[in-house]
């Protein structure tokens, strides 16, 4: 009976942190989501949403329809958030694509093949990682600047300009896609080797189909991490048409009023790809990181 008790209450032990860390994690979002849908711009009143206090006008700015102003008349926002989003999804997506191209055929080259210098390239390139892209912000100005130049489509102020400078954060990816191609058998390849295939066709139609767990991770930690990106965005995108949805909630935070409303609502709009892109990639996730490698 002591045993079953003392059991039982580790038990509630466990749910009661699990309640409270769940709570921990949810209240930013809450507050983020009622904000969002409160009137005003969160100036003064309380924190919590009321029925006296619920407005959609936020989202009527969000998604570009005609807003209540100051006199009662009705007119359009001004802000092309929609713009904005669309922005980050094209960047992100097509950076994410190129990160996870560049980083599968790296890391299938690192895990398989011997070549001069490879351990030296891969702790240079753990090494470079470590340091955070901000410190490269006048490096990546300075080259884009040269480049646009030459090229005007990958200068300052373009989005391929802007994936150009994303895709230098693609070794952190290399060593995790290595990591698991290292986990793989090599006798897949041996075999298909054995069949006839060559070095490609072993990895277009073996590494890759065994691969794709690893893929889906690599692709949405990487959309992840540009779709809310910042710094890099606010130096090289100038245009407001050009900006994308991190750069444009920024705006909303001006030194004279600080638009809370207006800039949850664009908040929760930019977490809507990312949590679609979650349960798209569902089961290719859970596979991912619970199953790893084929074992021979």
């Amino acid at each position: 009976m002591v045993e079953g008790r003392t059991y039982r209450g580790r038990i509630f032990a466990a749910h009661a942190v699990l309640w409270v860390f769940i709570a921990l994690v949810m209240f930013p979002l809450v507050m983020v989501v009622s904000i969002s849908f409160r009137k005003g711009n969160f100036s003064t009143g309380s924190l919590w949403l009321t029925p006296e206090t619920f407005s959609l006008e936020h989202w009527r700015m969000v998604l570009g329809l005609p807003v209540e102003q100051a006199d009662g008349s009705m007119a359009p926002s001004g802000s092309p958030v929609l713009l904005w989003f669309w922005n980050s999804i094209k960047v992100s997506g097509t950076a994410a694509a190129l990160i996870l191209l560049l980083s599968s055929t790296c890391a299938y080259a690192f895990a398989r093949m011997r070549f001069a210098c490879r351990e030296k390239l891969l702790g240079a390139m753990l090494i470079l990682q470590m340091f955070p892209l901000v410190l490269a912000l006048i490096a990546v100005y300075s080259i884009l600047e040269g480049v646009g130049r030459w090229v005007p489509a990958l200068g300052l102020d373009t989005h391929p300009g802007l994936i150009l400078a994303y895709l230098g954060g693609v070794a952190t990816h290399i060593w995790m896609i290595k990591g698991y191609f290292d986990s793989l058998p090599v006798a897949l390849e041996e075999s298909a080797s054995i069949d006839g295939a060559s070095a490609w066709q072993t990895f277009w139609m073996i590494m890759l189909p065994t691969s794709l767990p690893i893929f889906a991770i690599v692709f949405i930690l990487a959309f992840i991490g540009m779709i809310g990106e910042y710094p890099m965005a606010s130096v090289v995108l100038q245009r407001t048409e050009q900006w994308t949805l991190a750069v444009g909630a920024n705006s909303f935070l001006y030194e004279q009023n600080y638009l809370w409303g207006d800039f949850a609502a664009t908040a929760v709009l930019s977490g809507l790809p990312i949590t679609a892109l979650f349960l798209a990639c569902q089961k290719l996730l859970v596979s991912g990181l619970t199953a790893g490698g084929v074992k021979e």
